[in-house]
């Protein structure tokens, strides 16, 4: 038994059998708040702290891509970040990541994007996913979408991030010579790779932990030898941002829209499928609805005041649970670390995050999407284990939703054909049959 299910089992709320919120409201919320501070000290861990930064691969390259240009507020990406892993590890009770919007950030960074454009078209996004999650529409899409196709989401999308953390190497590092870059380079990669796996089923080394220092070493001696400025101490706190009518326009059409699929499927519904294999205790925590109201909520508050439009994620939560986390413990201590980090250095930060190592960066992504990629493993319903003839086929979907998303870079894409193959599958199993029959 793991130290994990010995603090479920120790959890057991069985004084809520004795009494409810609506006959005894103030012993129920201190009962409540007593198993959840119980909760949070038993899983007080290296490995908890290790799994915090299982998402940096994600979030660092973004951040410092568009903080440097001042298309977004570090100093309101860092606060309002920090807030959202905090109130979203209290409410899910899991590792619940928070991430940049990967499709929004992309067309901002190739398009040259606006501030003002960039907060609308997350604005955008926010109010869309909202919708459907208070109108619970969310969960009709969830019920109609066969798992094949969600696990051909889960596994396109880690093949993404691993496609992306080796351009990232590949695209920064360098191997001898005179272009040959001693704080960020191949040697490093490789070592970081074999680190990683040569611990990946240990719980007790804190691989995320160890990598995170070193690059911040290293990039602490890149400052100081390029006499760059460093972070200087100072109160900071974000500003509003009100885009203008044609800013949001712009926004809305060239980045909400294809972010929209990204969000929804990803973001929400594979989302939901992984934490509720990792987490099956959270399962009535951990809903779709909740989720999509989650994401709305984030962007439709962060994004008056600058900060990067966020989403939750599927391989920011395989990454974090890798590296370590099985609580919300992990995404605690990265909220509280943000939200120092922005309050007292804020924009300041922005050469040390620039000089952190993609060598680096790219191995900790390349595992969030190794372990993304794992979770197409359970393809199957349970009915069909002992038909060969629908494994074939269910893993068919999986390889077709999967390819189609990887290929064309786009999750609607995938989703769509996924959907087209398992109606044409269902016609010719259950229909054709039934015409063949009546003549």
């Amino acid at each position: 038994m793991t130290s994990h299910e010995i603090v479920e089992i120790a959890e057991s709320p069985k004084s809520n059998d004795d009494f409810s919120f609506r006959h005894k409201p103030l012993l129920y919320i201190h009962s409540s708040l007593k198993e959840r501070i119980l909760h949070i000290k038993k899983n007080v861990s290296l490995s908890e702290l290790s799994g915090s930064f299982g998402d940096l691969g994600t979030l660092l390259p973004i951040l410092v891509a568009l903080s440097i240009t001042g298309q977004v507020s570090l100093t309101a990406s860092l606060i309002f970040g920090g807030l959202w892993n905090i109130i979203s590890g209290l409410m899910f009770r899991i590792p619940m990541c928070v991430q940049p919007m990967k499709a929004i950030a992309a067309v901002a960074i190739s398009a040259n994007l606006s501030i003002g454009e960039i907060m609308s078209a997350g604005l955008g996004v926010g109010v869309m996913v909202f919708i459907l999650g208070i109108t619970k529409t969310i969960k009709f899409i969830e019920k109609w979408t066969p798992v094949p196709i969600i696990r051909g989401i889960q596994l396109g999308a880690g093949l993404s991030l691993i496609i992306k953390a080796a351009d990232m190497v590949r695209k920064n590092g360098s191997w001898g010579g005179s272009s040959w870059k001693w704080n960020d380079n191949y040697e490093w990669a490789i070592l970081s790779f074999i680190f990683v796996f040569a611990f990946y089923s240990s719980k007790r080394i804190p691989t995320a932990l160890i990598l995170f220092i070193f690059g911040l070493i290293i990039a602490f001696i890149k400052v100081f030898v390029s006499n760059s400025t460093l972070p200087s101490i100072s109160f900071n706190l974000p500003e509003i941002v009100v885009p203008t009518l044609e800013e949001f326009k712009i926004g809305f059409l060239s980045a909400s829209l294809g972010q929209l699929p990204l969000t929804t499927l990803n973001s929400v519904i594979a989302l939901a499928a992984l934490a509720n294999d990792l987490f099956p205790e959270r399962s009535s925590l951990n809903t779709v609805k909740k989720i999509s109201i989650s994401v709305g909520l984030m962007n439709i508050v962060g994004c008056f005041f600058g900060s990067i439009p966020y989403c939750h994620g599927s391989g920011g939560l395989a990454g974090q649970y890798r590296f370590g986390a099985r609580s919300e413990v992990s995404v605690l201590v990265l909220g509280f670390f943000k939200l120092i980090l922005g309050i007292l250095f804020g924009k300041t930060l922005t050469n040390l995050l620039n000089y952190f190592p993609y060598s680096i960066i790219g191995v900790m992504l390349f595992v969030s999407g190794a372990e993304l990629s794992s979770a197409a493993r359970n393809f199957m319903n349970t009915r069909d284990h002992k038909d060969d003839d629908e494994t074939k086929k269910n893993f068919t979907l999986v390889i077709v939703t999967a390819g189609l998303l990887v290929g064309f870079q786009n999750d609607g894409i995938g989703y769509i054909g996924g959907m087209l193959v398992s109606l044409l599958f269902y016609i010719t199993r259950v229909l054709m049959p039934r015409f063949c029959a009546s003549k």
